[in-house]
Parts: C-alpha cells; structure tokens; sequence
C-alpha cells in the first residue's frame, strides 16, 4: 500500500543532534515525495536555531511543508500519560526517532487503526558491522496488535542509507563553479575571505584538545583562517584568545585568524562545508554532511559515559581505510581523531596537516561510495509500504 503521510515523534538531545536528523528528514517526505508530515518535537526553542522562522510558542503550524506540533513525552515512571496528540488519528507511518516513545493512548489508536501504520524506530548512525544484522529487524508488541521495525541508517549496502537530497550534488556544483553564491555566502556570513590562508569550519562540543590546536595554528607557517559557529566552540575558542568573539570581527593571533559566524540554519551550513578546505563537525547531521562535502573532516562524536563512542568512531575509521586511502594518511587522520576526541596522543596538526592533499583526493571518491545504499528517506518509503497491508 502507497505511503502518503508521517508522524515522526523527536526528543531534542544536545540541544541540536537528533532534531538536526528529524527535520532533514521531515523536509525531504515532504517536498520530494510530497507527502503529508506532522513533526512532533518536545524543544521548540532548540528547534528554532535550525529553523529561524519557527514560533517557539505556537501548539500547530506549518514550515517548509511540514506540520510541526509540540508534545511533552512521559517521564519514566509516569502513567499519567499527558496527551498532546489527543483528537489525532495516527498517519500512514509512525517513526520514533533515536529510541524516544510515543504517548500510550497514540500507540492505542495506532492499534484501532485499519490499515495499521508502519511503525519505525529510527536509530542512530553507526559503521559497526553489527548494524547490517539488526537494520529492519521486527519487534512485536507484547499486547497491542503492532510491529515495530528498527531501521538503521549506515554507510554500507544491507543499511538504510544516509539522508541526501535529490540535488544535492547539482547544488554543490553550483555552488563551487558560481562566484555569486560564495560571494552570498560570505556576506551573509560577515566574512572577508583570505587570500591563500588554509580555510576551516570549526563547528564542536567544548573540548579539552582545542587550546593546543589553536596554538599549533597561530604558530604554524601557513595562515589559517577559522571560522567558527556562534556556540560552544566559539566559547572555548574566546576563552583562549583573551578577548571577546563578535561577529564580523576577526582576530589574528600569529598565523591564526579567528572569526566567529551566525549560527547558520540548516540549508545554508552546507554552502560553509562545501566553501572550507577542512571542516570540524559534531554529532550525526553535521558528520553526514561534511561526507557530501567531499572534503577533508574531522569529526567530534558525541561522548558517551561507557566510552562506547570511540567504537563507532574507529568503525567509520576502519571503513574510511578501505576506501583506497593511503595507509600513511589513513593512520594521520585516524590518530588526530583520536586526540580530537580525547584519546591517544595530543593533537598533531602539522601531520594531518601533510596529508590533506591525500584526504582531499580521496574525499570525492568516498562520496560516490556513501551513494550505493541508496537515501535514507527513499529507503524509508519503500520499507514502509511493504509493511502496510
């Protein structure tokens, strides 16, 4: 049966991790596919920093196509089960997003529905092998008349994919090959670029690796010019600098020019990806999209208290060294990664800095390759109406 219409339930984490999934995905149903979808969010605030036309305050409205709704999820040990769905008949699919649950009486009407809808847990992105064993693995409920199918987006055929719009590379080919857009980009932005300085997007969590690089760039022989969001990074980063970060304001210490930018929305940080010659990013979203970019990246994964992320950091390691990458560059970037995120050797930016060239070749290819498994959104579609009889 054809899937027309979405109901994607989404708990804001880090204040911009797992909403930064859910709206990409909610835009793409609706404005590819052309379907119906009603976005639930519990952090409209949070939401509004991706979505800057987002009434934080409004209970219904509508926003790039998409139906957005506020609801407040059930505290555990809770059973009084607050509603906010109420009045609502569940759409053709259900998604929960990153394991958070939908409220009792929804999963009830879920169940009086004729069809049933498809009901999705959408998991977080991982590399590790195990993930291909467990994608669109089925879990019945033990009282209701449902099953829930866990899908897990990946890098490798036998996964759900990755989120990428259809013109995505036709954008990013626009982009590169117009100097208007960059010209807009930069404006938009308050910056002046630097001739023949090293260009980077320094987009993290506040960490304890960073004063280092900051003066293994100042004191290094190319100029590096950094441009980093408005947000923790930028906290840090003032922090060592010993003066304010202002907007539009750059300040050079030695070879490094720092410049804070706006936080960009989501449609405009691709343009920042595709514009810089190294990008640091953080969480899942911003991870994905750095990998479209086709460019050198290093990524910031979200710390987990059992240190089960550096497992899922060296998996997409592992997969990256099979990409025909050479195994001197493979090993530089994997142990900067390493210091990036708090283990191993200090950060060692003039080694990394040596094999960009290689990185950078390399960058186009695995792009092509992240291609194979198909979008995840597409993949989502299809998955769904085989399961809705």
């Amino acid at each position: 049966m054809p899937i027309r219409s979405w109901d994607i339930f989404c708990t804001v984490i880090d204040n911009f991790g797992d909403i930064g999934v859910c709206w990409r995905l909610a835009r793409q149903l609706a404005q590819e596919h052309g379907h119906a979808v009603r976005l639930w969010v519990d952090d409209l605030a949070s939401f509004a920093r991706l979505a800057p036309e987002l009434d934080s305050g409004a209970i219904v409205q509508r926003l790039a196509g998409v139906e957005i709704r506020p609801w407040r999820p059930a505290d555990p040990g809770d059973d009084s089960d607050v509603d906010d769905t109420a009045g609502l008949t569940p759409h053709d699919a259900v998604i929960e997003a990153f394991a958070c649950e939908v409220p009792q009486a929804f999963l009830a009407r879920m169940a009086a529905r004729d069809p049933k809808p498809a009901w999705i847990n959408l998991e977080y992105l991982s590399a590790e092998p195990w993930v291909r064993e467990h994608h669109a693995m089925p879990s019945p409920h033990p009282r209701l008349p449902l099953v829930k199918h866990f899908f897990f987006p990946g890098f490798e055929p036998g996964t759900g994919g990755l989120l990428r719009e259809s013109m995505l590379g036709a954008q990013r080919a626009a982009f590169l090959g117009g100097t208007a857009a960059q010209a807009a980009l930069w404006h938009r932005l308050s910056v002046t670029p630097r001739p023949g300085a090293l260009r980077v997007s320094l987009f993290a969590y506040r960490n304890p690796a960073l004063p280092a690089l900051l003066e293994q760039w100042r004191d290094a022989a190319e100029p590096v010019h950094c441009l980093v969001p408005a947000g923790l990074a930028a906290d840090q980063a003032a922090e060592w600098l010993g003066v304010p970060l202002r907007i539009g304001d750059p300040v050079e210490r030695g070879s490094l020019c720092v410049q804070m930018i706006p936080f960009v929305r989501q449609e405009h940080f691709d343009e920042l990806l595709w514009a810089c010659d190294l990008n640091f990013v953080r969480g899942e979203d911003s991870f994905v999209r750095a990998q479209w970019a086709a460019r050198p990246l290093v990524w910031h994964i979200y710390p987990q208290d059992d240190a089960a992320h550096r497992v899922k950091l060296d998996a997409w390691l592992a997969l990256f060294g099979q990409s025909g990458v050479a195994p001197d560059a493979a090993a530089a970037l994997t142990d900067f990664w390493h210091a990036w995120n708090g283990y191993g050797n200090p950060v060692d930016w003039p080694r990394l800095r040596a094999h960009l060239p290689a990185l950078g070749a390399i960058a186009p290819r695995w792009e092509r390759r992240l291609q194979h498994p198909g979008d995840l959104a597409a993949n989502l579609v299809a998955f769904c109406e085989n399961q809705v009889k």
